[in-house]
């Protein structure tokens, strides 16, 4: 690892004390998270750059076959446009890209010298309660996000933007968003990580980090 390298991690980690934020957007059968599938996951990796500002590394994705028994709701397929039983859809099992999710995320928070992940969604409720109703159902083990802190963009862009609606915070922030593409998971997590990098940054701008001695 370079100087550069070690300094960035080391200013992600303080920015965040030691917690290591992750966007997570799932596209799902419905809204219980204790019954109804997980058809889609995204969740986009953050870190710093030299000078301090917070960019997007990289995009995790799958698209997820439903757990036996899962309730799937109409409206939910209708909303999302998802088709969970395509012929040509490649899905894999939700224990799998589970497990492989928080595998890189560990990987990542070591990399970055960081304690614990945590997750970053709008409306991060929603999706911190499916991401931890798949990490029981299967009993995985080293569920790298805290149990439930989050960092909600929809808060944020409230108190940043004056809007609360991910489209509409992405347009005052002149962040490109296509309704024709959202409610992906893929898509959607990366306008979130977009519009969170966005306001971090700005706040950053403002004077609002590193705070000086």
């Amino acid at each position: 690892m370079s100087d550069s390298d070690s300094t960035a991690t080391s200013m992600l980690a303080n920015r965040f004390r030691t917690y290591m934020p992750v966007v997570v957007d799932v596209e799902t059968g419905g809204f219980n998270a204790n019954t109804d599938a997980i058809l889609e996951i995204a969740a986009v990796i953050l870190a710093m750059d030299d000078s301090g500002q917070l960019v997007i590394n990289q995009t995790y994705f799958h698209r997820i076959i439903p757990f036996e028994g899962a309730n799937i709701e109409e409206a939910a397929l209708r909303f999302t446009g998802i088709d969970p039983y395509h012929p040509l859809r490649i899905a894999r099992t939700e224990r799998d890209v589970f497990q492989a999710m928080f595998k890189l995320v560990r990987d990542v928070m070591k990399t970055n010298g960081c304690k614990r992940a945590i997750l970053v969604g709008h409306n991060a409720h929603f999706d911190h309660g499916f991401v931890n109703a798949a990490s029981k159902r299967h009993n995985l083990k080293r569920n790298p996000f805290h149990p439930f802190s989050s960092f909600d963009t929809a808060t944020l862009s409230g108190l940043a933007y004056g809007q609360t609606v991910l489209s509409r915070a992405c347009e005052v922030a002149k962040i490109e968003f296509d309704e024709n593409q959202a409610h992906s998971a893929r898509y959607d997590a990366e306008k979130t990580a977009e519009l969170f990098c966005k306001i971090v940054n700005k706040w950053q701008l403002l004077g609002g980090w590193p705070i000086q001695p």
